[in-house]
């Protein structure tokens, strides 16, 4: 049984599912992932039932227990005796740059280097042989100086444009042990941009879930033009998952005079206290009160619920990795119609396991709901055939596999 580090950005969070997953899977294979995270999350997500065990497990490193904080320095103190590594790790020397800047700079670095030396000091006391890093953000950073440290290997995976995940990217991916992406796209699209920075062993790990968990109870029923229309959406509040496009487009689908109904599931990044007014604000200027719920952020198997009543699964997002959302809903049999950005293209094929329409449309997007909702038999037989899409590619084990074989 391999012991290692699974490190998740301030986890557990409301769009965290499919890491709970992969655990379970990396456990189901013999393997023994310990989770830790950078720090508490703010607005924490739903965990599943089986889960809730493990909560305990997850050990944070900021801020640091008062009587850990000798042991992290006598493991940070002998790096400091070598100060051309550290630099050359955090990516500091470089372009000339202003001075509040630099200091700025030297002062981040600073703190993760002290997460850095916290998490090798963890790891040590755990016995851990390595730390997979699902970011190439500032936790990536901090296993690096980890690896500087102690020699512990680490690895990453990419879930998204590598320009998201900041500065210093050519020294991650270059000491890292191996590297995953989630898409195709990505891989091209890491390639061009580190080229000879990029490590030995790159795979393409697309995430998954667990198709025995997202199975539906009774077979799904088309829209057949008696009683509303159901659409339902699951993605945090943010203005990049493309609600406000969505609300418009309800409101286009309504005026053809369908009786329509939508649930959003999910949450703002302040509980309820952000993006959600603005939202609730645009719901009542469309004159939506009635058509629309917003349910905050739900357990798996409210989600799986309001699939199982579902018509159409609608994500309006502006740039979508690859979508863990859009994969419970086709593993459910529901219809998809999401918007062509990011990663979606991997999973969908209009026509052919859902419908892709013009990211930042509206109208598109209504008139994609609607050829669904007035095309039912046809639309059965895309969700149909999108199940079957992920049994062969998208189950979780595959990612778990892919780790494991090379921890």
């Amino acid at each position: 049984m391999t012991r290692f580090g699974y490190l998740v950005p301030e986890f557990p969070g409301q769009t965290h599912s499919f890491f709970w997953r992969e655990l379970k899977a990396l456990t189901d294979l013999g393997h023994h992932p310990e989770p830790v995270s950078t720090r508490r999350p703010q607005q924490v997500g739903n965990i599943p039932a089986w889960a809730q065990q493990r909560l305990p497990e997850i050990h944070y490193l900021v801020p640091p227990g008062l009587k850990d904080i000798g042991g992290i320095a006598k493991t940070a103190l002998p790096a400091l005796k070598h100060p051309g590594t550290l630099a050359a790790a955090a990516g500091l020397p470089g372009s000339p740059t202003s001075r509040s800047r630099q200091s700025r700079e030297v002062l981040r670095m600073a703190g993760l280097f002290w997460a850095g030396a916290t998490l090798a000091r963890y790891a040590r006391l755990r016995g851990w042989s390595h730390i997979h890093v699902h970011s190439c953000a500032q936790a990536a950073q901090a296993a690096l100086f980890a690896h500087v440290l102690t020699g512990i290997s680490y690895s990453l995976t990419l879930h998204g444009p590598i320009s998201d995940y900041g500065p210093n990217q050519q020294q991650k991916w270059l000491n890292a042990k191996f590297s995953v992406v989630i898409t195709q796209q990505l891989l091209t699209e890491t390639r061009q941009q580190l080229s000879e920075f990029m490590p030995m062993d790159l795979s393409v790990a697309p995430m998954g879930v667990e198709l025995s968990d997202f199975t539906r109870a009774t077979p799904y029923v088309p829209w057949d033009g008696a009683g509303p229309a159901r659409l339902f959406c699951c993605a945090r509040l943010n203005p990049s998952k493309g609600h406000e496009e969505l609300l418009t487009a309800v409101r286009l689908i309504a005026d053809t005079g369908i009786d329509v109904e939508l649930t959003i599931a999910g949450e703002d990044e302040f509980g309820g206290k952000g993006y959600r007014a603005t939202l609730q604000k645009l719901i009542r200027e469309l004159d939506l009160t009635r058509q629309v719920r917003l349910i905050g952020a739900v357990p798996e198997d409210r989600v799986k619920e309001e699939l199982g009543r579902a018509h159409v699964f609608t994500l309006a997002s502006h740039q979508e990795p690859l979508g863990v959302a859009i994969m419970e809903a086709m593993a459910m049999e529901v219809p998809v119609v999401a918007t062509s950005a990011g990663g979606i293209p991997d999973l969908i094929t209009t026509g052919r396991s859902g419908t892709l329409v013009d990211p930042g449309n509206p109208a598109s997007l209504a008139a994609g709901i609607l050829q669904n909702l007035h095309n039912p038999w046809h639309s059965a037989a895309l969700g149909q055939r999108a199940r079957k899409t992920l049994e062969d590619s998208y189950d979780v084990s595959k990612s778990a596999r892919i780790l494991a074989a090379r921890i």
